[in-house]
């Protein structure tokens, strides 16, 4: 699969204009949420007889690693991310060491990657390796990933102050930039095309609410608190998005001088809005609450840059897509398709024309999974052929490939994605 990474550029941006690419661009692991589990990657890279090289963990909160250049092109990837100078424990990305997990793997970590045990045997990890203060993430023996530990302070009413819920999203240093500048000018040398999250858009989103990063998060960190307070507590909500923003902007347009037309696409917000069932929230909360804000952002980028704008949400979002666009963003992401109502043909039909799918391309939850080789390969290809119709569809899984997928099914999915045109 000898990939030709210009011409991945060029695709990404066919597909993003809604018109026909000549094959569909790929993207694994350019984000938190197309990324891969480093247990899979080891499997694909045994599996391809490449050079044994212990995996970097790049996103410990999934376990996520980093996809090195010759798996990259075997995997005929099209799309790169920035790299985080930190971690979403707050941990520098540097120094790294190795690590044995609990299945066996030694993988690289940062050298701040501090870690104890608890009665248990279950792994904490501390926020920015500070030991001294609680952990602020848990993975149980049995487990392939970190689950956020809730350190919700007490809340006295009176004494809520949204600044508190502000915390981790600061506005960008001159020395940051220069990080951002570099690691930009870099991975623009690839030729692919380029994906960035920005400081301060997040938006409540949930892995973040819990200040996974703070040493002493204060504020409301409790996720059903959070959601709890979109009903009980709209105000001081609007409060922190609306200072939020603010910050946002202030760092996009500093991002936007340094950009030299190389960033195609903005990862705006993780916040999710759907149950495999239902919405989490109802079309007016979102309009009141959310989409002022995301429209704010959504202006300033189109009004100033290139750039493209993503919008991650899992669960059964269908009725929820058209507030979406109108809040002004041009891709959604996973396309979660065994949610209700998230069926393919009706969503590219009803949508298609109005948003890009990324992501989609294969059901995570069952079908990669647990699914036979052939079973996986038959939906890659119904899901190219319905999606990447005419346009905007980037293939990615839905959502993240997780530790104990078989090595035969990620091949099976190669394969196909291979079989449909792409080199």
């Amino acid at each position: 699969m000898n990939n030709e990474p210009v011409r991945s550029k060029e695709l990404l941006q066919v597909t993003l204009s809604h018109r026909q690419p000549d094959r569909i661009p790929v993207d694994f692991g350019s984000t938190g949420v197309t990324g891969i589990h480093v247990r899979s990657i080891e499997n694909l890279r045994n599996y391809y007889g490449l050079e044994y090289r212990p995996v970097k963990v790049t996103r410990p909160y999934q376990m996520l690693g980093e996809i090195e250049e010759d798996l990259l092109d075997i995997m005929g990837v099209d799309v790169r991310g920035l790299k985080s100078p930190r971690n979403e424990f707050g941990i520098e990305n540097t120094n790294w060491k190795e690590f044995r997990t609990f299945w066996g793997q030694v993988v690289l970590v940062p050298g701040d990657f501090n870690t104890t045990t608890d009665r248990n045997g279950d792994l904490l990890i501390h926020p920015q390796g500070d030991t001294s203060v609680p952990p602020s993430g848990r993975m149980p023996v049995s487990g392939y990933f970190f689950d956020t530990i809730i350190r919700q302070p007490p809340i006295v009413e009176s004494e809520l102050d949204p600044e508190d819920n502000l915390e981790e999203y600061g506005y960008i240093t001159d020395e940051s930039l220069e990080y951002w500048k570099s690691d930009l000018e870099n991975t623009g040398k690839s030729g692919n095309g380029i994906i960035s999250y920005f400081y301060g858009t997040a938006l409540g989103d949930i892995a973040r609410v819990p200040g996974p990063s703070l040493k002493n998060p204060r504020g409301i960190r409790d996720i059903e608190e959070w959601y709890t307070s979109l009903l009980t507590r709209p105000d001081y909500i609007s409060e922190v998005f609306d200072k939020q923003t603010d910050i946002a902007i202030h760092n996009l347009a500093r991002f936007a001088e340094i950009d030299n037309d190389i960033i195609d696409v903005a990862f705006i917000c993780g916040t999710d809005f759907g149950t495999q069932n239902s919405l989490f929230c109802s079309r007016e909360i979102f309009d009141e609450l959310y989409k002022p804000y995301y429209r704010k952002v959504n202006d300033w980028i189109h009004s100033n840059t290139r750039w493209k704008t993503l919008k991650h949400s899992c669960g059964a979002i269908f009725d929820l897509i058209p507030d979406f666009i109108d809040s002004g963003f041009d891709i959604l992401n996973p396309v979660q398709i065994s949610a209700r109502g998230m069926d393919p043909v009706k969503l590219k039909s009803t949508y298609g024309k109005d948003i890009v799918f990324w992501g989609g391309g294969v059901d995570t939850q069952q079908v990669l999974s647990f699914g036979k080789p052939e079973e996986v390969r038959d939906q890659v290809r119904r899901q190219c052929e319905i999606l990447g119709r005419d346009g905007g569809f980037i293939f990615s899984t839905v959502h993240n490939v997780q530790a104990n997928v078989p090595v035969e099914n990620l091949v099976a999915m190669l394969d196909a994605i291979r079989e449909l045109g792409n080199p």
